[in-house]
């Protein structure tokens, strides 16, 4: 066990992971859906998303330019951590990054999830993932801790405000062209049991009160859950469809501000289905940009570091909720899970 005296020595770069090519698709979806009870059809069906994009999600490459912006960002501030990568799904898996850390010497690690938001799938899960992964590496696997959510730090508020307005922009639309913040869907028996919901409405006010949007909306997208199981609502294109029906849509904005990178859900649920429903409609749809790697969200990255590792004075957080906890409460997040949230 690693004590909170001993000095953090190394930066964990923490994500979902992607199929790399066709090959690669059914063992990633099977990794995701180990020892749940999904019928196959429903990997079949998130199987074909990929098949859109010759079998390569977007998210490992996207990784990779945030490493190497986090690594270039620490540099030019003297932060003096070497960086690493792993994932939950696929390569580089948890396991064999903390074994390459624990043979670098890394004896106490820093991550950063890329989820911005409070949930089992989001944040819990990770840290199970992140146990399991030390206990098969063995005693000398280093420690983890994550740093806290930055759903409403001015780093991920301002880029997805610049981003809000720029895609306004690209429609001719003004304030009252309405924005619908989109978000993964999760089970509503998990959105009971952590702060998702509040994180991301507290989220999508400031987005929108940034960016001078003054109609706006949370709604969500990619569920997989059985059709006889709660999730969250509204879905993305019903709400389209209402909107469309009760003030006849001429422009939408639609904002993925549940996801840092422009992955597979976003590419195919909004630049494809969304997209294709605007189109059929006759509305005119502008889908802003995630924050990627966007120099502030990047900074971020590193302002979080510095005040975890005593570098900083301030904890920098918009709004009511203020800075989210350091570590996470023993019961933070809990729920059994039966199916996952798959594909991205």
């Amino acid at each position: 066990m690693v004590g909170d005296n001993v000095p953090y020595d190394s930066f964990l770069l923490v994500s979902f992971g992607g199929p790399e090519g066709p090959d690669d698709v059914m063992p990633f979806l099977e990794n995701v859906l180990r020892g749940k009870n999904v019928p196959r059809e429903r990997m079949l069906e998130v199987a074909e998303h990929y098949s859109h994009f010759g079998g390569i999600s977007p998210i490992n490459e996207q990784n990779l330019n945030l490493l190497a912006a986090i690594k270039s960002e620490f540099g030019a501030s003297g932060v003096n951590l070497p960086v690493y990568w792993g994932n939950r799904n696929w390569n580089p898996m948890f396991a064999d990054t903390l074994r390459q850390m624990r043979d670098d010497g890394c004896k106490r690690t820093i991550a950063f999830f890329t989820s911005m938001f409070s949930c089992y799938s989001g944040c819990r899960q990770y840290r199970e993932n992140i146990i399991a992964a030390r206990e098969e590496v063995g005693p000398d696997a280093p420690h983890v801790d994550k740093l806290r959510m930055g759903f409403n730090h001015p780093g991920f508020i301002e880029p997805m405000a610049e981003n809000v307005r720029g895609a306004t922009a690209s429609i001719g639309g003004d304030s009252s062209t309405p924005v619908l913040f989109t978000a993964h869907s999760i089970p509503n028996s998990m959105a009971d049991n952590c702060n998702y919901e509040k994180q991301l409405r507290e989220a999508c006010r400031l987005v929108a009160e940034s960016a001078g949007a003054a109609q706006w909306r949370l709604v969500f997208q990619s569920r997989s859950g059985p059709p006889q199981q709660p999730w969250l609502e509204p879905d993305i294109c019903d709400a389209i469809e209402e909107l469309d029906d009760t003030q006849r849509l001429e422009k939408v904005v639609i904002v993925p501000i549940g996801f840092v990178s422009d992955h597979m859900e976003v590419m195919f649920d909004l630049d494809e289905e969304a997209a294709q429903l605007c189109e059929q409609r006759g509305i005119s749809m502008a889908r802003s940009k995630t924050v990627g790697t966007h120099p502030r969200f990047v900074q971020m990255i590193r302002e979080l570091v510095q005040e975890r590792i005593g570098l900083a004075t301030t904890r920098p957080a918009l709004g009511e909720l203020g800075p989210w906890h350091d570590v996470c409460p023993a019961d933070c997040c809990l729920y059994s899970p039966t199916r996952p949230m798959v594909a991205r």
